[in-house]
Parts: structure tokens; C-alpha cells; sequence
């Protein structure tokens, strides 16, 4: 799952990045709101974690401008207020959620998880590709009524195959989704997973849905 962490705090930003990275999220950072509300306006996110207090606009102004937009990724906010009219304002603006810092990155992560679960207004709970059923906020996979014991990472990668079942994903759509920016190692990498995914997803039930397309990438079909 693909997570925008707009947080100024450097040090915890980065915690919490690495916290996060270790449970299977690819996690991108932004340190100020006008760059948080240029990436989650150009790329796609299944949350944001987005602070209060933040230079250049308050993340209030982030949140309602994104929902202005049309954009309803889950937002959990983050402040270190603790007033009731400033959870009151955060949820006005149009966040699902509200965590006042310090927080338990226990915590952080069950209600993470929950918002996935939740998802946005037009984001279904789960993807269902013929019999292949993926449950984004539990990192759960299923091939008709078989459990797939999926890795965070192969999952990922295999959550971006499904939101986009029948199309053609690129490898590089592929790193996107499933590391964050500031990856810079072998894009091949994905071949890597893909293959994984493939004793997992079809050979043991004889099938053949992860498919490659020379020169262009991976399609999922139903099949």
C-alpha cells in the first residue's frame, strides 16, 4: 500500500517512514504542505498522514482543498493540538481521522490499517479478479477459498497488477507503486517479484494469469 506522509518534523517523519517501509508500505515524504498537496494531487495514494502544523499551508488547508478537488484518499491527520475544536476542525475539513501526538506507532498503524480497510468514498473494501481475492488492509490474498501467504512486498506489487486487472502495467508503474521515490536500485527488481507471485498465484492452481507482455509489462487477467 502506497502511503504520503506529510510531516515537517524530519526525525519523526523519517521514523515513522521506516516503521511503516518494515510492514510493507511504500511510503513517500513530503516536509511541507504545498509539496504534500502537489503529490497527492499527481499521484495516487491508498492514505495520507498528513500534520497539522506545517510551513508554507497548514495541513486544514491541504485537507480541504484536496477534498474541494475531489480527492477522497482517507486522510489521517496529526497535530499536536489536543482541543476538541481542533479535532472538530480537522474532521470538518474532511479527514476520516485524527491522531494527537505523541502517539503509539501501534496505534498509528491499527487505525492505518483501518482507513485502508475503510477505503475512499469510491474505493472498494476489496479487489476480486475472477477468483483472486486481495484484502489491501490486511495484506490477505486468497485464490478461490485457498489462502496465499504473500510477502508485504509481493503483495504490493500484486495490488497494482489487480487495481488495474486486464490493462498492461509498466515496470516502472509497478516501482511506483510499490517502493517509494526515493528507490534507486535495479528496476529488475519487479521481474524478481513477478515470478515469485506466479508460484504462488497460478502454478499451484494450474493458471496462468500473470501475464508478461514483451516491451511493455504485466498484465492480471480474471482467468
Amino acid at each position: 500500500m502506497r502511503v504520503l506522509l506529510v510531516e515537517d518534523e524530519r526525525r519523526l517523519a523519517e521514523l515513522v517512514k521506516g516503521g511503516l517501509a518494515g510492514e510493507g508500505f511504500a511510503v513517500d515524504v513530503a516536509h511541507d504542505g504545498r509539496d504534500g498537496l502537489w503529490m497527492a494531487t499527481e499521484n495516487p495514494y491508498d492514505v495520507i498522514v498528513l500534520d497539522v502544523m506545517l510551513p508554507r499551508m497548514n495541513g486544514y488547508t491541504v485537507c480541504a482543498r484536496l477534498r474541494e478537488a475531489g480527492n477522497w484518499t482517507p486522510i489521517m491527520m496529526l497535530t499536536a493540538k489536543d482541543g476538541i475544536h481542533d479535532e472538530a476542525e480537522a474532521l470538518d475539513t474532511g479527514a476520516d481521522d485524527y491522531l494527537t501526538k505523541p502517539f503509539s506507532y501501534v496505534v498509528l498503524l491499527a487505525r492505518l490499517r483501518a482507513l485502508v480497510r475503510r477505503g475512499g468514498r469510491e474505493r472498494p473494501v476489496s479487489i476480486t479478479v475472477g477468483d483472486l481475492v486481495l484484502d489491501p488492509a490486511g495484506l490477505r490474498c486468497r485464490r478461490g477459498e485457498v489462502d496465499v501467504a504473500l510477502t508485504p512486498k509481493e503483495f504490493a506489487v500484486l495490488h497494482g497488477l489487480a487495481r488495474r486487472a486486464g490493462e498492461v502495467v509498466s515496470k516502472s508503474e509497478l516501482l511506483a507503486q510499490a517502493w517509494d521515490f526515493s528507490y534507486d536500485g535495479d528496476p529488475n527488481i519487479v521481474e524478481v517479484y513477478v515470478s515469485a507471485l506466479r508460484r504462488k498465484i497460478d502454478q499451484p492452481f494450474g493458471r496462468s494469469t500473470l501475464v508478461t507482455v514483451r516491451g511493455a509489462g504485466y498484465r492480471l487477467e480474471a482467468g
